[in-house]
């Protein structure tokens, strides 16, 4: 029994860590390529992600069976999931953009705020009001934006305008998708879902990136001439995108409730607390390891902000729980 114990462990820590390695890896290759690099196309670096979640995604299902596979029942549904698809098109694309110009820190900072349009769209969508308790806590969400927007040594308003849409359009997302695919018929989990709107993602940028990126596959084939290092960066960073979906998937399912002990004291946290926590972590990771590798300046104000934001997500999930 307690083989299978640290056995459980360790696969929990591992999967964690794939998790965290996946995440902060795709941050960090999208900003180098796009900023560091030199390859300026994140349409198509968009479209490049989405083609590689729909082929993973149907490998992972029809073949590996990972998760039964869904069937789309009707046109409707069908509807309803092209409108998550454009919602999330939108997200990653601006997501990419502002990655061009805010170093990952800052970055970082404006997503935390994800709650606080989650609540928003959600009141304005579907008139649900949450405790005042809960309201309250959005306000160091916001507050300690604000502050790190003031003291960013690397401020740009486009990039800054393209980060907030990203993070509004992530936290829209989840309300349609919660509005769309309620009923039980129609619901469908996060890898299902992904099988679906990925090739429709591809569908709806090809366009874009034809047209707003004009002859980026050329440009991409002549800098492979010069460097086939840029062929490979795009195959492992469109591959790093859909192993974050996944490994999101896994983390969900397999993170059990945590026992902590403070001295004589147990405290039980239930499985999405555990994941909100780990969450949270992650992006404080993401931070981090981005300073030292970027070398981007930071300045303690900037950290403050972002600390207040943190601290500000931890409330409004603490808030959450309790007016359940």
């Amino acid at each position: 029994m307690s083989v299978m114990k640290s056995w459980g462990r360790f696969f929990t820590i591992g999967l964690v860590t794939c998790w965290y390695s996946s995440n902060i890896g795709v941050l960090l290759l999208n900003k180098y390529l796009l900023s560091n690099y030199g390859f300026r196309y994140p349409i198509f670096l968009t479209m490049c992600h989405m083609t590689a979640c729909a082929l993973f995604s149907y490998i992972a299902i029809a073949w590996l069976k990972i998760v039964p596979m869904q069937t789309i029942r009707s046109r409707l549904q069908f509807m309803k999931i092209s409108a998550l698809s454009l919602v999330f098109c939108a997200s990653v694309v601006s997501g990419n953009i502002s990655l061009r110009y805010l170093p990952v820190s800052f970055n970082q900072a404006i997503g935390a705020t994800t709650p606080f349009f989650t609540a928003v769209f959600a009141y304005l969508m579907t008139m649900k009001r949450e405790a005042w308790l809960v309201y309250v806590t959005l306000i160091p969400v916001v507050t300690g934006v604000v502050i790190a927007s003031g003291g960013e040594p690397s401020f740009h308003l486009f990039g800054f305008i393209m980060c907030v849409g990203a993070t509004a359009a992530r936290a829209l997302k989840s309300v349609l998708q919660g509005i769309l695919l309620s009923s039980e018929g129609e619901k469908l989990n996060s890898m299902n879902l992904l099988l679906y709107m990925a090739p429709i993602a591809v569908i709806l940028l090809l366009p874009a990136t034809l047209f707003m990126e004009a002859n980026v596959v050329g440009i991409t084939l002549a800098l492979a001439r010069d460097d086939i290092r840029i062929v490979w960066y795009l195959l492992f960073n469109s591959s790093l995108a859909y192993f974050v979906n996944l490994t999101n998937f896994l983390v969900t399912k397999h993170t059990s409730a945590l026992t902590l002990q403070y001295g004589p004291f147990f405290v039980s946290l239930p499985k999405y607390v555990v994941f909100q926590v780990l969450g949270n972590a992650k992006g404080a990771v993401a931070v981090v390891v981005s300073i030292l590798i970027f070398r981007n300046p930071v300045s303690v104000t900037g950290m403050l902000g972002y600390s207040l934001t943190v601290f500000g997500v931890i409330l409004y999930s603490e808030a959450k729980k309790r007016s359940k």
